[in-house]
């Protein structure tokens, strides 16, 4: 967890970051079939010791927000629970390995699908390939939806993953996505309440999100939302 590194939801505004958090694009990438296979990291974008990330989803400065929602009297209330994540989700039970799913976090990332989907995989993670493929597609899940745990430790398996966020890019759905969290980077909502720190998370920047702050796939639908960057 980041001593200094935060992120702010302000009252109708943006996103708030402080601490020189790095940003850099993110790409899903796809393999042969048109699945999500891995994430293609792009260019670095300047980031100074604090910006301000659009929330509205309207800036002419995306990523970066430049006063437009206060034109648009943009709508940001939050709605997602605060619940901890582990209350929210179902368990899926394997023999050695569960799957925490809280599908209302679900950002449409599709990494879940290859190889006969995550919610299978776990009922064959006693074979050591298919743990492997299994905790790496779940890991692949930007937003934390998805969850591999370790019945022996009762842990979460999580990736490494550096403290920075993504501005994701889905050019198998010609969109753009969310931002993506990563490496526990606490959240702070608009009311000044902490939410849960997570290891992975997405944050809506299309504006249309009915789990706020949170992504919840509403990029991908029509009008798809594109930034015009990646």
């Amino acid at each position: 967890m980041s001593s200094h590194k935060k992120i702010t939801v302000s009252k109708n505004g943006p996103y708030l970051v402080s601490g020189s958090v790095p940003l850099a694009f993110q790409a899903i990438g796809v393999n042969k079939a048109g699945e999500s296979s891995e994430w293609v990291e792009g260019d670095a974008l300047p980031a100074s010791a604090q910006y301000a990330l659009c929330r509205c989803g309207k800036s002419n400065t995306k990523p970066f927000c430049d006063g437009t929602h206060a034109k648009i009297n943009f709508d940001g209330t939050e709605t997602a629970s605060r619940e901890p994540i582990m209350k929210q989700a179902g368990l899926l039970d394997g023999p050695t390995m569960q799957l925490a799913d809280a599908e209302t976090l679900c950002a449409f990332a599709r990494f879940c699908d290859p190889h006969g989907q995550v919610w299978n995989q776990v009922k064959s993670a006693d074979d050591p390939k298919q743990r492997a493929q299994f905790i790496r597609q779940v890991g692949n899940c930007p937003s934390g939806r998805l969850i591999a745990i370790d019945k022996d430790t009762g842990k979460p398996v999580e990736p490494k993953l550096p403290e920075s966020i993504g501005v994701v890019e889905d050019p198998a759905q010609k969109c753009s996505g969310p931002l993506w969290v990563r490496g526990g980077i606490p959240l702070i909502g608009a009311d000044g309440q902490a939410y849960e720190i997570r290891n992975r998370m997405t944050l809506c920047r299309c504006g249309r999100s009915e789990n706020k702050p949170f992504c919840n796939g509403m990029h991908a639908s029509d009008p798809k939302f594109r930034d015009g960057l990646g």
